[in-house]
């Protein structure tokens, strides 16, 4: 008899995870809480695959030897614990799909800067000609690339919420870009837990491997001397120092490795922003220690394009420049956005606080920020936080709203900045269709 494998959850990892199952032979079955977009359903029944939507049979799910869940679904979810108590083991849809490649897997985690770094390693090794798939968080499904479409090499954007299921998955090339407070809720409100379940990028590692870090995050640093890493190490600053191996110096981007020696000129570089020097010196070390030629990581570097929702300019109207950031979903990606704003900055925030710290942003908040509308259902702690600091503040109860007070507000010169530091549940269907819909209101005006 066939071993039963259930997957909870039936997004693109978890179709991903059902159809690599069925394809190495498993009594696969798929149950999701909520309802299945009809592109997933049409692909499970393409490939014979049972499932239901908008409940979860016990019966099903507890005779499975083994259940794949989405990273969505959080550990302390009743099925969840249920399973746990029976001993049935539960592991992510990575997991699932290491067990079934050789390819060469380049992992990239991080609390901010990890979609643009994915992005712009995959850009420098596919345009250098090399076969590799984009997965993760981002691009299709990893488990759906290895029983369908295999690559040689995989770039992957890992989330804490994927490293915590993962056991003996291992990261060729990992890369940590930093580590600051988010998702919190998700940890009881612990930050060594959140630190934990990022370091598993690391686990199983051996000296043939290489950990990419940034060696400024003081978080980073202190959990590396202790942890002492078996990978060769590739940290990377904005200064040069001892064993640092990216860095800048005079106005140039320097990677050394054992790989050679790899130089460009800063002003060259298609992302701009100090946050952006970080993500550029990661994916460099990353493709010159997959032996990509010089004069191709320089021509990626220079003409990458950027990501989505991720400090995007949409428009410049009557003087003020739109941007959006709606991926800052945590504080700390704000924080970098107002940094690397030269004007002054309307700024639009709020959605659903993930236990944000504001005293973050404070400063850079008081230095640039000329008004704050507040953008959520419940925008108490904002209030609670801003209120009483000098700054004209605004509540907005949807897109349209906020876009318009930001219009009036705004002065020739200034920037409208859609920097959230929050979830966006509470009014959208996600980060992305904040950003679209905020799009679409500026280009409306």
């Amino acid at each position: 008899m066939k071993e039963r494998i259930v997957i909870l959850g039936a997004g693109e990892s978890g179709t991903g995870a059902a159809i690599l199952a069925k394809a190495k032979g498993f009594d696969v079955f798929v149950s999701d809480s909520s309802a299945i977009k009809p592109n997933y359903k049409e692909m499970l029944d393409g490939r014979g695959i049972r499932w239901e939507e908008g409940r979860h049979t016990e019966d099903e799910l507890f005779s499975a030897g083994e259940v794949i869940k989405s990273p969505g679904i959080p550990g302390k979810a009743p099925v969840i614990e249920e399973l746990v108590k029976r001993n049935i083991p539960v592991i992510s849809e990575i997991e699932f799909a290491g067990r079934y490649s050789d390819a060469t897997m380049i992992c990239i985690t991080g609390s901010n800067g990890k979609t643009t770094t994915t992005m712009l390693t995959y850009h420098i090794l596919k345009e250098a000609g090399l076969d590799v798939g984009l997965a993760g968080n981002v691009g299709s499904s990893l488990a759906l690339q290895v029983a369908e479409s295999p690559h040689a090499c995989y770039v992957v954007e890992l989330s804490s919420f994927q490293l915590d299921n993962m056991y003996r998955f291992k990261a060729d090339i990992a890369v940590l870009l930093n580590i600051t407070p988010d998702h919190l809720d998700r940890y009881d409100y612990s930050m060594q837990n959140y630190i934990d379940s990022k370091f598993r990028i690391i686990q199983n590692q051996t000296e043939k491997d290489a950990f990419i870090f940034w060696n400024n995050d003081p978080v980073i640093i202190r959990e590396v001397a202790e942890r002492k890493p078996v990978a060769t190490l590739y940290p990377f600053a904005l200064e040069p120092r001892d064993g640092v191996k990216g860095y800048v110096e005079k106005e140039r981007l320097v990677i050394d490795t054992k790989k050679g020696l790899f130089i460009m000129e800063q002003d060259l570089l298609a992302l701009t922003g100090t946050h952006n020097l970080y993500n550029s010196l990661a994916s460099g070390i990353t493709a010159k220690l997959m032996d990509i030629h010089d004069e191709n990581i320089r021509a990626s570097l220079s003409d990458f394009a950027g990501v989505e929702h991720r400090l995007e300019k949409v428009a410049r109207i009557r003087g003020v420049d739109y941007v959006n950031d709606s991926k800052a979903t945590n504080v700390n990606s704000c924080w970098y956005a107002l940094q690397s704003m030269t004007t002054k900055v309307v700024l639009i925030l709020g959605g659903i606080d993930k236990g944000n710290d504001y005293s973050e942003i404070e400063e850079l908040v008081k230095e640039k920020v000329s008004a704050l509308i507040f953008l959520g259902v419940d925008n108490t702690k904002l209030h609670a936080f801003f209120d009483g600091k000098g700054l004209k503040t605004e509540d907005a109860r949807s897109i349209q709203e906020a876009v318009g007070k930001a219009y009036r507000l705004a002065q020739k010169g200034d920037t409208v900045l859609l920097s959230p530091c929050c979830a966006s549940f509470d009014l959208f269907a996600s980060y992305e269709d904040r950003g679209r819909q905020f799009k679409n209101c500026v280009l409306n005006l």
